[in-house]
């Protein structure tokens, strides 16, 4: 029987300006133990409530202009009827883009890598004008 493998990380991600950024290479870089294992999954969980992450088009840097233009109309700042208003007005649309897009992915683990499709990556969603450093957890299972 092959031996069962945990791994849990911390990462701490570079503050990042407002938008969809592709994240994949530095999580990989991360936990370079994701090379020893044969089959597994790996959950990620951003630690934010103003952010999210979310998997889709990993070549055409358009995408994500555009993810970035239709969150923007979907949830837009300054809307009159928000009541959480004291920390911005990107703050209460960062919450809702947050929950829309969700801030956890769980994502197979085969032959030492993320098993994506070939045009998937990982990406932040930075919801915040100014934001801080994010921190993302990852928790590996395999063999």
């Amino acid at each position: 029987m092959d031996k069962q493998m945990w791994i849990q990380k911390q990462i701490t991600l570079n503050a990042r300006p407002r938008g969809f950024h592709l994240i994949t290479d530095e999580i990989i870089r991360a936990i370079p133990e994701l090379k020893q294992l044969e089959i597994g999954v790996a959950h990620l969980l951003l630690q934010h409530t103003s952010a999210g992450l979310t998997l889709n088009e990993n070549a055409d840097p358009s995408v994500r202009q555009d993810f970035e233009q239709f969150f923007n109309r979907l949830a837009p700042d300054n809307a009159p009827y928000y009541t959480h208003t004291y920390e911005g007005p990107d703050d209460m649309p960062a919450h809702l883009k947050s929950s829309l897009l969700g801030a956890t992915l769980s994502l197979p683990i085969t032959q030492g890598q993320f098993n994506l499709g070939t045009w998937q990556g990982i990406y932040l969603c930075e919801a915040r004008d100014y934001a801080s450093r994010r921190t993302l957890i990852v928790t590996i299972q395999g063999q």
